[in-house]
């Protein structure tokens, strides 16, 4: 198993007490497994990706990743964790502005030290993007920009992917040709997807679903 959840809860603090986001949360996720993630708006998917993405703590239970306790780590640790395991891809698609395409797609393989030249090309070749490479962020579509997250997210080869509503910004037919790419990518590296959709449409394109209800897995 490659991601372990264990009796997960989050809550946060307000100044009329503690709300309670999430609530003993247990789940697995397999090697290559692709499964989204759905629920009401306020239900808890995000905070969940950000839990298992190192970006915020859980109060209590274990997130085990390759058997190891992510929640034991330190702030470098965390950081190595997403540099080195986890392609994170937003909404807001997060990409640098000062770097053009090229350099936005090698980021964070050039911070884990998996730069490989060859497959960014793949990558670029393969999203639509090999005419795009000398451009920057606010010369891009929507679409194109997305694309240029999914790279990113996938150019070091991360064993997991955390996509949070990574088509909610789309029209539906982009969004719906950047899933298909996102999903076919996937498979070829092999990596876990855990997509966060509030879309059944969409949901159901995935090999299985998760579904969130009040904090609670339904």
């Amino acid at each position: 198993m490659l991601l372990e959840l264990k009796d997960v809860s989050k809550s946060y603090p307000t100044g009329e007490g503690p709300i309670q986001v999430l609530s003993g949360i247990s789940l697995g996720l397999p090697r290559g497994a692709c499964v989204a993630l759905t629920g009401e708006s306020g239900s808890g998917k995000s905070t969940l990706l950000h839990l298992v993405g190192g970006l915020d703590r859980a109060d209590t239970g274990r997130i085990l990743f390759e058997g190891r306790d992510i929640a034991g780590l330190g702030e470098v640790g965390l950081a190595a964790f997403r540099r080195d395991s986890v392609g994170m891809i937003f909404q807001q698609f997060n990409l640098i502005p000062s770097l053009d395409v090229a350099a936005n797609l090698a980021f964070q393989a050039r911070l884990a030290g998996r730069h490989d030249a060859r497959w960014c090309e793949t990558l670029a070749e393969r999203l639509g993007l090999a005419e795009l490479l000398r451009r920057y962020p606010e010369q891009l579509s929507g679409g194109q920009q997305q694309r240029v997250a999914i790279g990113r997210a996938l150019a070091a080869r991360p064993p997991l992917i955390l996509a949070d509503e990574p088509t909610g910004n789309l029209d539906e037919a982009t969004g719906d040709a950047v899933l298909d790419l996102m999903l076919s990518l996937q498979a070829e590296t092999g990596a876990a997807l855990l997509m966060v959709t509030h879309s059944l449409r969409l949901a159901a394109r995935l090999g299985s679903r998760l579904h969130l209800s009040a904090g609670r897995l339904a």
